[in-house]
């Protein structure tokens, strides 16, 4: 049976939960995370997309598209980008 989802008079999140799993939405949630962190390093350290490539082989459209959330990065291009900006990844365990 489908269900009609109708957005008017809900919040964001009850209409995201009753679309996503709460996994993707995790994921998603994640992905945008990242993405704030190396573009707000990225804009502390005063590089400039150009400059991130030259650092990192990253080609700038992908650090753009990246940054403005059009495209999801790929982990090894978020590694790639980690060093030249001061970053590393931390892998914190999940509460059981």
């Amino acid at each position: 049976m489908n269900k009609i989802i109708s957005p008017k008079g809900r919040s964001w999140s009850e209409v995201e939960n009753e679309l996503f799993t709460p996994e993707e939405i995790a994921a998603s949630n994640l992905r945008v995370e990242i993405m704030v962190e190396l573009t707000k390093a990225r804009n502390e350290r005063g590089i400039s997309q150009r400059k991130l490539e030259e650092l990192s082989g990253v080609k700038q459209p992908v650090i753009a598209r990246m940054e403005s959330g059009v495209t999801s990065p790929q982990l090894d291009t978020v590694l790639k980008l980690l060093a030249p900006l001061g970053k590393t990844l931390a892998v914190v365990p999940l509460d059981e």
